[in-house]
C-alpha cells in the first residue's frame, strides 16, 4: 500500500488527549478487573452492533465513499477485519510463546478488496472465535509485563488488546453508521 493510499484513522480520542486518557483508564482497569469470560462476553456482544451496522449498510452504495474525506463501508469493514487479525495475532503471540506481539497499524487503508458486508462479518466473526477460543484457554495472569504499543493509548498489555477489540468495533459501528445515513441521504 502507497503512502498516498493510507490515511491515519480520525480516531475516537488523540493521544494525551482527556478522552484518551479516559479510554485507557477504561481498558486497564476493566481489563484488570474483569474474568476472562466476561472480557469475552463483552467482545462477543458488543461485536452484534458490527453486524447490525454492516447489514444496514445499502448493498448498492457498499463501495461508495458518503464524502471526499470519508470511508466506504467496504474500507470501513476491511480495516476492522486487519486491525482485528493483527490484534489476535498479537495476543495469541503472547499467550503461545510469551512474546510481544507485532505493531498494530490502526490506520484506515484504501483497499483493493470488495466483499459483501457479510463475507466481512464472517472474516470478523472467524478471527475473533478462533482468537476467544484461544483465550478461553489461558488462564488469565499470563505474561502481564509483555506489552506492545498502540498509538493512541500506548503499551497495552493481551488482556487490554482484548478490551480495545470492543471499543474498536463500538467506534467504527458508529462510524458505519454514520456513513450508512449519508448515503442513503
Amino acid at each position: 500500500m502507497t503512502q498516498q493510499n493510507q490515511q491515519a484513522m480520525p480516531p475516537a480520542a488523540e493521544a494525551g488527549t482527556a478522552e484518551a486518557d479516559r479510554i485507557l483508564s477504561y481498558l486497564q482497569t476493566q481489563a484488570a478487573k474483569l474474568s476472562l469470560e466476561e472480557l469475552s462476553a463483552k467482545v462477543r456482544t458488543d461485536m452484534e452492533q458490527v453486524r447490525a451496522a454492516l447489514n444496514a449498510a445499502p448493498v448498492d452504495r457498499f463501495t461508495d465513499r458518503p464524502g471526499a474525506d470519508d470511508w466506504s463501508p467496504n474500507e470501513i469493514a476491511y480495516h476492522l477485519v486487519s486491525t482485528s487479525q493483527s490484534v489476535s495475532r498479537g495476543i495469541i503471540s503472547v499467550l503461545d510463546t510469551g512474546e510481544r506481539g507485532g505493531r498494530i497499524a490502526d490506520q484506515m487503508e484504501a483497499t483493493e478488496q470488495v466483499r459483501s458486508a457479510d463475507e466481512w462479518w464472517q472474516l470478523l466473526l472467524e478471527d475473533r472465535e478462533r482468537t476467544l477460543a484461544r483465550v478461553a484457554e489461558a488462564t488469565g495472569d499470563e505474561h502481564p509485563d509483555v506489552k506492545w504499543p498502540h498509538a493512541v493509548f500506548g503499551d497495552l498489555n493481551w488482556r487490554e488488546w482484548l478490551l480495545f477489540m470492543r471499543v474498536h468495533d463500538l467506534d467504527h459501528a458508529r462510524q458505519l453508521a454514520s456513513a450508512t445515513t449519508e448515503l442513503a441521504g
